[in-house]
């Protein structure tokens, strides 16, 4: 399938008119009377309650609605949708639904896996692709300003083309997903080890409360020290704390050149081994991708081997430290084909196999974690045989994807074939015996695909009491509990939701 550029792009068409879709998750809706629309009309955003963009805006790339997709169906639909042009109207018209207490779900590309994006309530959902473009670029201290509308393969061309410069940020959705979704979900990108993740780009942030008010944080100089970093409170909170109507980043000259290299292990514990000999050594290759012996052999045809993929790009003088230390790391390895790398650089970004798989009626999704290295082995044991022990599972692998010093991620795929009356359960099933068995062994819950929805059920567990402090801070910045309710498994003024 081809990206609809700058714009989201529907991961299944319906085959029916809109009106026909239905909604599958069990919420209270909320609706936006007539007065409500007009006063969101005078902030001078535009209103749509066409039946097409409802349904298009009550879904996200979520697996599982996916599935539902199938069968006709939204997880959940809008009363109306809001397209702001400018971070004022977006503070206008967050100003109207709190003081009408009209739940607000903050939308740009649709592309999160989790239903982060979902209006589980109606309401409104606030599509800030309208909000487009680099504001400002300075060279000289390599930060940009841009908001947060901007779609990441529409921004990484502009840097390159007319400035030279490079954020470094490649999620696999690029294409489909926006600086905006980045921030919100903490993002990461293939080529983090050596550029980090996005909350290792933000030096600074513009957000709107719930209340109207907008607030500036950061951005003022590199490691200040005045007092929290409350540029760290948004990034992550999924439009739960407040919607980001601008960024400050950090980016990077392009770089000047690359190098390529593969390696065969015996193991997959031996893999990991040799990645973090490679990290504690300081290297940092912007690449270094472990796949265990099935996803071997599924990507890229190779047996009996564990296949690490390696990448860095960068000045000459750099490349040349960190391959000798990777060579070193990797010595005892089988050395493969270099072309490996060049496999995996062109199909890295293709997305189509997941809607190929739904419609062969295939449950398939992949959870990715992170943990330390001293967790990682025994978790990779333990999260794969638990999947497989699911009923109706086909297939449960694992990659290894981003490397720190202190630990990694993780990203885990499974599949199944269960009845088709049984889709939502066995998908449920998965979930439950992955997600016990990470946190089990003291792995993080999500490493760069946040919570949303999917995920909401494990957030008490996984923070601990620290699940109280981010409910506080919920209640004090948005007190009426408007901002992308059901999400984050906070407390929901509008009433549960039938999940799972």
């Amino acid at each position: 399938m081809e990206a609809n550029r700058g714009a989201p792009t529907p991961p299944i068409e319906f085959d029916v008119a809109p009106a026909a879709v239905s909604t599958h998750l069990k919420a209270r809706a909320i609706a936006v009377d007539a007065t409500v629309v007009e006063r969101l009309r005078r902030t001078g955003a535009s209103v749509s309650v066409d039946e097409s963009v409802l349904v298009e805006s009550g879904r996200d790339w979520w697996p599982l609605a996916m599935s539902w997709a199938l069968d006709r169906q939204v997880p959940a639909r809008p009363a109306c949708v809001v397209r702001p042009q400018t971070g004022a109207e977006v503070a206008a018209v967050l100003a109207v639904c709190n003081d009408s207490r009209v739940p607000v779900t903050p939308s740009a590309g649709r592309s999160g896996v989790c239903g982060a994006a979902v209006p589980v309530h109606g309401g409104v959902v606030l599509d800030l692709c309208g909000l487009e473009g680099l504001v400002a670029v300075d060279d000289e201290s390599l930060l940009i300003d841009v908001r947060p509308g901007t779609f990441g393969d529409v921004l990484e061309d502009e840097l390159r083309a007319r400035h030279g410069l490079t954020l470094g940020h490649w999620p696999q959705s690029i294409a489909l997903s926006t600086v905006g979704g980045w921030l919100a979900c903490r993002s990461a990108g293939q080529l983090s080890n050596r550029y980090g993740k996005i909350e290792d780009m933000v030096a600074g942030l513009e957000v709107a409360l719930a209340d109207g008010r907008v607030v500036r944080t950061g951005g003022h100089g590199p490691r200040a020290s005045v007092g929290p970093d409350l540029t760290q409170l948004f990034v992550g909170s999924e439009g739960t704390l407040g919607v980001i109507t601008e960024a400050r980043l950090r980016v990077h000259p392009v770089p000047p050149t690359e190098r390529r290299a593969a390696y065969g292990f015996a193991t997959f514990a031996d893999g990991l081994d040799a990645c973090r000999q490679v990290l504690r050594r300081g290297a940092t290759p912007a690449v270094l991708r472990l796949y265990d012996d099935a996803e071997s052999k599924r990507n890229f045809d190779v047996d009996d081997h564990h296949v690490l993929l390696v990448l860095d790009e960068g000045d000459d003088a750099v490349l040349d430290g960190v391959m000798r230390v990777v060579e070193e790391e990797c010595n005892g390895a089988a050395r493969l084909d270099v072309a490996l790398v060049d496999r995996w650089m062109t199909h890295r970004n293709d997305v189509s196999a997941l809607q190929s798989l739904t419609r062969h009626e295939i449950v398939v999704d992949t959870i990715e974690i992170a943990a330390r290295w001293s967790a990682l082995a025994p978790m990779y044991d333990a999260v794969t045989a638990a999947l497989r022990a699911t009923e109706h599972t086909l297939a449960a692998s694992a990659h290894q994807s981003h490397a720190y010093t202190d630990g990694a991620c993780l990203y885990f795929t499974f599949a199944g074939r269960p009845p088709s009356e049984g889709k939502e359960a066995f998908y449920v099933a998965a979930w439950d015996a992955a997600t016990k068995s990470v946190l089990t062994h003291g792995g993080a819950l999500s490493h760069h695909h946040g919570v949303g929805l999917n995920r909401a059920r494990f957030v008490p567990r996984a923070l601990g009491p620290a699940f109280h402090v981010l409910a506080d801070v919920k209640q004090a910045l948005d007190p009426r509990g408007i901002l992308n309710p059901g999400k984050l498994g906070l407390p929901d003024p509008y009433g549960e939701v039938a999940w799972p």
